[in-house]
This record gives structure tokens, sequence and C-alpha cells, in this order.
């Protein structure tokens, strides 16, 4: 199979599985007894954290928490930060964040809080003056993602953070799409907490983190024991945790040549298509992407046909819509773009990833035109 879905979740790096294993089979005591097992336990998972802090240049590893995942952390972060602060009722985040943060402030408008949902112009660019225009003294926390899922547009968080501090907001930062893609450095303290994902860099899934700022007010979601600091009730999951920290300091080597890399073979791809394949176009070109990630219409056909032609062609790719119960779903993100559903309806998203190869571009670059030629022909035949 040629996978080029990395963005929806990664193949687990070799590396990682090997220094998991030990603890699913040797060192499989709790890291809260006192026996040895136990013990070896909890140096693993402090060494893990020790290791995410350096990744993200916190200042200090009591910044880390590990969580199941993104989704967990933007939901502890979002929620954990507002318990404190309850006469304060006004909050900032944009229409084309991931649901996971998305649905939680949709939940909380219709608890009574006051939400800005910022727009993005076609390209997917956020504008932070717009951002800086919304704020109040009401304002209490402002959520933006660092990287775009389905575009890979990157967001200006650091331009973002000096507006929101300097009105006393918090500011929390989805950067699950931004781990290992771009710089993270939280060392300058202008970011009050911020979300990574394991599987979205070769770890497993149902681990990641959630960076809190030292001194930033947060409540626990979860009642039951003293883990984490008595922020996240509940045993660790140490071989996942393990493999996270491998996984984080994996993706600070040869940051620099991989992203290159990726970079090289994403434009080959991008622009093999463009060339090879009418009437299509890419959403969100026109400003700065992570180097893995295009986000590509084909006009006048759907994205479910044309992923269940990759498949038997054995290329998983994934689009800009999601089925659920039968209805398709256009993507929120690029509806949000300005872009009408006709257009939505073919976009399919294409995201390399460490094991990606250029052997593996050719091919999808060979078979791409005769796919779309078939379909196309058809869609007319059929007059759908």
């Amino acid at each position: 199979m040629i996978y080029v879905d990395n963005n929806a979740t990664t193949r687990i790096s070799p590396e990682v599985l090997s220094v998991m294993q030990p603890f699913l089979t040797e060192y499989y005591g709790n890291p809260s007894s006192m026996h040895s097992m136990g013990q070896e336990a909890r140096k693993a998972v402090n060494e893990a954290r020790e290791k995410t802090a350096l990744f993200l240049e916190a200042r200090h590893d009591s910044e880390i928490i590990f969580t199941s995942g993104g989704t967990e952390s933007n939901n502890l972060a979002i929620r954990g930060i507002l318990k404190s602060f309850p006469t304060r009722r006004h909050l900032i985040t944009t229409q084309v964040e991931h649901p996971s943060v998305l649905n939680v402030f949709k939940e909380l408008a219709s608890e009574g809080y006051a939400v800005t949902f910022l727009e993005v112009d076609s390209e997917g660019r956020l504008d932070p003056n717009e951002l800086r225009d919304a704020l109040s003294p009401d304002t209490v926390l402002v959520s933006v993602m660092a990287v775009n899922n389905e575009t890979g547009v990157i967001f200006p968080v650091e331009e973002i953070a000096q507006y929101v501090k300097s009105c006393g907001a918090f500011f929390h930062v989805d950067a699950v799409q931004a781990a290992g893609r771009i710089p993270i450095s939280l060392k300058t303290g202008v970011i009050d907490s911020l979300s990574i994902s394991g599987h979205k860099l070769h770890a497993p899934k149902g681990v990641g983190a959630l960076y809190v700022k030292k001194g930033t007010p947060l409540s626990a979601l979860t009642v039951g024991g003293a883990q984490e600091r008595d922020k996240r009730a509940g045993t660790e999951n140490v071989a996942s945790i393990v493999g996270f920290g491998k996984a984080c300091e994996m993706a600070d080597e040869d940051f620099n040549g991989r992203n290159e890399r990726l970079s090289l073979l994403r434009d080959k791809l991008e622009a093999g298509i463009l060339k090879s394949v009418e009437n299509t176009c890419v959403n969100g070109g026109g400003t700065a992407r992570v180097s893995n990630t295009t986000n590509i219409t084909f006009k006048g056909l759907d994205s479910e046909s044309i992923l269940l032609a990759l498949n038997e062609e054995e290329i998983c790719a994934s689009s800009g819509a999601a089925c659920t119960t039968g209805a398709v779903q256009f993507s929120h993100v690029l509806l949000a773009m300005g872009l009408s559903e006709d257009h939505v309806r073919g976009a399919l998203r294409f995201s390399l990833g460490r094991f990606s190869q250029e052997e593996e571009i050719d091919v999808i670059l060979r078979k791409m035109p005769g796919i779309i030629s078939r379909l196309r022909a058809i869609h007319q035949t059929s007059g759908v």
C-alpha cells in the first residue's frame, strides 16, 4: 500500500516500538507503586516527560501533562482554564479548527458564553488584526490552531499571542499538526497551553501531551488519583508514554533535512497532478504551509469515488468530506474559505510522512490521470 494520509495517523517508527516493548512485557509495574517495578516505570515516564519538554522547548518538564491524545488535551486546556474564571464569558476561536476545539466552543456557546468564530480568507489565512479587534476586557480564552489539518496552512500564533497577552486573556494552541513539521518553542512564555498527539508523530495512538505554562490555572476534568500533578487522574499508559518520548526525540533529529525532503516530494506530487490532470486546483496553496500537505480539488467529481478508485490501486489518501450515518458532510474548513460545495465535493488531501518515498509519488502520478479520466467519463455517461 502507498500511504499518503499521515495527517490522519502515522505508522509507528520501529525505534519507538522497540523502546515500548519492555514496558509491556518486563517493566509492567504501576508507576504509583513503591516496589522496584513500579519505580522503573515511574523513571521511564519522567524521562519521557523530559524529552517532551525538550522537544517543545518548555521551560520545565513539570509543565507537561500526559493525556490520551489531542482531543483530550484540547478539552482539558479549554474547559480546565475556564473553570477558574466563571465571571469572564467571552471566547475567541476560528471557523477552521479541528472538531475537538470547534465543537467544544459550540457547546460553550450553548451554555451561555459569547463566542467569536473568526473567519479566514480564500487561502485559509487568518488575519491577526481581526483577532486583535475581537478582543475585549471580558475575553478569557483564545484558542487557535498552529497548522490546519486539512490544508496544512500555518497560522501566525506568535503574533496572535502578543495581542492575546496584551488584553490579559489566556492563549491555547492546538499544535497537533504542527509538531515535527514546524519549529515549536515555548520558552518565551507567550503561549499558556499547547496540545500535541503521539500518533501524528509516528508514536502509538492513545497518547499525547498538554503543555501548561507554570502559573496557568487549570482544573482537572476527571476525578480520581493524583496522577499528572492532580490534573489528569488515571494510571499512566507507560509503554505509550515511553514511545511518545522517543518520538519527540526523533522528531528533532534532522528536522530541516526531513522537512526539506518532504517539501520536495509534496511539490512534485502537487505539480505533477496539476500538469497531468485537467480542472484541478490546490486549496490553500497561495500561503505558507507545512511541508507534507496538499489539498487538491478535482472539479466535477466527488471525493468518495476518487478515494475508492485510489484504494483499488492500493493508494490511501483522504477527502475534504466525512461520511456520517450515510450523509456526506462537506469540509467545514474549505467551506469557511468561501469555496462552493461543488468545489469542496471533489477535494482530496495528500499528506506525507517520515516513510514516504519518491517512488511512491511516481506511482501516484502515473495512475492518477487514468483514474480521473475514467471517473469523469463515467460521470458524463451517467449524467450525475
